[in-house]
């Protein structure tokens, strides 16, 4: 596909898994308890400033944070899709600190019991270039890490 006046030459999506020694269930509260999400959902580097999510279809969620040398983000959405322990889906929108607007991505985020762990198959689809598709995923696998390690803390 050929780029237009903008530099896109999209769509890009990422799809993740990652096996997470803990129950679906307990991996699933993580992504909807604000004072779970506050935890890890911010790559390395970063510190969460504000968290707010109403995990229920049509709530909204919202996550300020701030990188340690500088550079803030705001990343919020709406829930299409809270199926308690098995999915969720939701809009996820980047906006950083001089107000630069990324565009809406759809995430899908499934769970499913092997044993005693939880695979987790992560999908966001809609960027508009491979760059900002693949700095999400280097964030994204950064904040897996810190979900993982917060769940090995026990602390959730």
């Amino acid at each position: 596909m050929a780029k237009n006046d903008k530099g896109e030459d999209g769509p890009y999506e990422i799809t993740i898994v990652y096996l997470f020694d803990a129950p679906r269930e307990l991996v699933f509260r993580n992504w909807v308890d604000p004072d779970n999400v506050r935890t890890w959902f911010a790559p390395d580097n970063c510190t969460v400033t504000f968290c707010e999510v109403d995990a229920r279809l049509g709530g909204k969620w919202r996550v300020e944070y701030r990188y340690d040398f500088g550079g803030s983000y705001i990343e919020y959405g709406e829930f299409h899709e809270v199926a308690e322990p098995e999915s969720l889906v939701f809009s996820l929108t980047q906006e950083d600190g001089d107000g630069n607007i990324g565009p809406k991505t759809l995430v899908t985020v499934r769970f499913a019991s092997k044993g005693a762990k939880t695979e987790m198959t992560f999908h966001q689809a809609g960027f508009k270039t491979s760059t900002k598709r693949d700095n999400n995923i280097e964030g994204w696998n950064e904040c897996f890490r810190k979900l993982e390690a917060h769940m090995a803390s026990g602390a959730s």
